[in-house]
């Protein structure tokens, strides 16, 4: 009877002991255990740092963090629409002003991949304006990276293109015509067709934009403030354009730009070199000396990063892209105190990209 009621436990025994020796087995992931912890603390640094911003300049708008797909840090304060009180969210949609740059150089680029254009075409190829003697030469590549002399359409140009920096809204819109043209479709319809392929479900142009969650834009601070007049359509008009400044978008959808453009999900890979390649460089009146690619920016020094501006009235923006970690740092805005200067408007972005770019060195 012993030995009938004994072997059962020892089976069980056996079993149990079996079970317990496999799970002791398993594998640390020590990588995964590391990134975890990794996470963890930026996640605590950023939320002292950036909330610290927040609080310092009574920040109106939202900022958010994303490594890949995890969310590090995000936050909206203040009013979309000071008028009626309603407050940012996860959903509101900015003016993104400049940033917009970055898109229509995609645009360019998946016309040149289907054999459409060439970047060392003369823009006079494909629009008329361009056909005097002053402005024959500049080709698609210079507009794309401000290298064409050209300031504003109709002036003398500011140097022999190809030999300098001048930053141009002109010079964008331009390739708005371009891509028009090549395409045989109008500008936006070529824009949301885009941003539909990105996966940006709630981004549009200033022009064609029907949604009700925009952030209006404000100049003055949270105390008095007064409305920019006819946003978001005043984009579209002739001193900014659509394809210099005229995309709206959100946090999230900007997120899901930067991991699919940067992954090589939009345009090819050789595309994607040249979008990056650093071909000129840009003294900028608040970040500073910077490398410049098509319609984007990038640091000088390390950490290596991706980034634009982007201001029209109301609207400053900057969405920054670190590659190595494939981290976005996004900050929007509806408000600008212009009588401070431009400079103060950005105060926060540079602060916070300061600290991203700290963070980002000791990876």
């Amino acid at each position: 009877m012993l030995k009938k009621t004994l072997f059962p436990s020892l089976v069980f025994l056996l079993f149990f002991s079996c079970q317990k020796t496999e799970s002791v087995r398993q594998p640390v992931n020590k990588k995964e255990i590391a990134d975890s912890a990794v996470a963890t603390f930026q996640k605590k640094l950023y939320k002292t740092q950036i909330d610290s911003v927040f609080n310092q300049y009574n920040f109106n708008g939202s900022v958010a963090v994303f490594k890949d797909t995890i969310e590090l840090y995000r936050r909206n304060n203040g009013f979309a629409n000071f008028e009626n009180k309603t407050e940012i969210n996860d959903s509101t949609i900015f003016s993104i002003a400049s940033i917009s740059k970055q898109f229509t150089a995609v645009l360019i680029l998946l016309q040149m991949e289907q054999g459409k254009l060439d970047l060392n075409d003369k823009a006079s190829k494909y629009i008329k304006d361009f056909q005097k003697k002053e402005y024959e030469n500049i080709t698609i590549q210079q507009l794309l990276n401000h290298n064409s002399g050209l300031n504003n359409f109709g002036e003398k140009l500011l140097f022999k293109s190809g030999s300098g920096f001048n930053y141009s809204n002109d010079g964008f819109n331009a390739l708005g015509k371009i891509v028009e043209t090549v395409s045989g479709k109008s500008f936006d319809d070529n824009m949301l067709e885009l941003l539909k392929k990105a996966g940006m479900k709630n981004s549009s142009t200033g022009t064609a934009f029907q949604g009700e969650k925009f952030a209006q834009t404000y100049v003055g601070n949270s105390k008095t403030q007064k409305k920019v007049e006819n946003m978001p359509k005043r984009l579209g008009n002739k001193e900014i354009g659509i394809p210099a400044g005229g995309v709206l978008s959100t946090i999230d959808d900007l997120h899901t730009w930067n991991n699919a453009l940067y992954s090589g999900k939009i345009i090819k890979t050789e595309s994607l070199k040249k979008f990056m390649a650093k071909s000129t460089e840009r003294h900028h009146p608040i970040l500073g000396t910077m490398g410049y690619g098509l319609g984007i920016m990038m640091n000088n020094n390390k950490p290596v990063s991706y980034f634009h501006s982007g201001y029209v009235k109301g609207a400053p923006s900057l969405n920054i892209y670190y590659p190595k970690t494939k981290t976005s740092v996004i900050i929007l805005s509806n408000i600008a105190d212009e009588e401070k200067g431009k400079s103060a408007s950005f105060r926060p972005h540079i602060k916070i990209k300061e600290v991203a770019d700290i963070l980002e060195n000791i990876n």
